[in-house]
């Protein structure tokens, strides 16, 4: 029996290295586009909550590249989901209201994953699992 709970508890761990993986790498390429274009200095972008376009795409090319490559790491993971979370809610119910599922269920996949590494935290194959080890060895 305990055999079972320790390869059930690595599935988990390996489970949500996955999940980081993909919500992680695949928000980097979503977001490299808009990284661009802010290292270009075109501020075209949208503006949904009234910020300004400017500020806009700075938060949007923050969460979508620093904190998607924090999640990646599996550094801060769970700090890292907020500002994503946010620009998901944002994306699927501000920007894309009105058009329907079909542009709206790429955000909420993401939402979902960045929901489940918010509540579960990053698992054991993290940065963030390593610094929390080397901190109990410490004292």
């Amino acid at each position: 029996m305990l055999g079972y709970i320790h390869h059930k508890n690595a599935s988990i761990h390996i489970v949500l290295l996955v999940v980081r993986f993909i919500a992680g790498a695949f928000m980097i390429t979503h977001g490299w586009g808009k990284l661009l274009k802010l290292v270009e200095g075109n501020f075209e972008f949208g503006d949904p909550l009234g910020l300004g376009p400017e500020i806009s795409l700075v938060l949007v090319v923050f969460a979508e590249i620093l904190c998607a490559l924090l999640i990646l790491l599996g550094l801060l993971t769970r700090w890292a989901t907020i500002p994503l979370i946010i620009t998901m809610l944002t994306a699927v119910f501000v920007v894309h209201a009105t058009h329907g599922f079909g542009k709206q269920e790429m955000g909420l996949m993401y939402l979902g994953y960045y929901f489940a590494l918010l509540l579960l935290g990053p698992g054991a194959y993290s940065l963030d699992a390593m610094m929390q080890k080397g901190k109990r060895k410490m004292f």
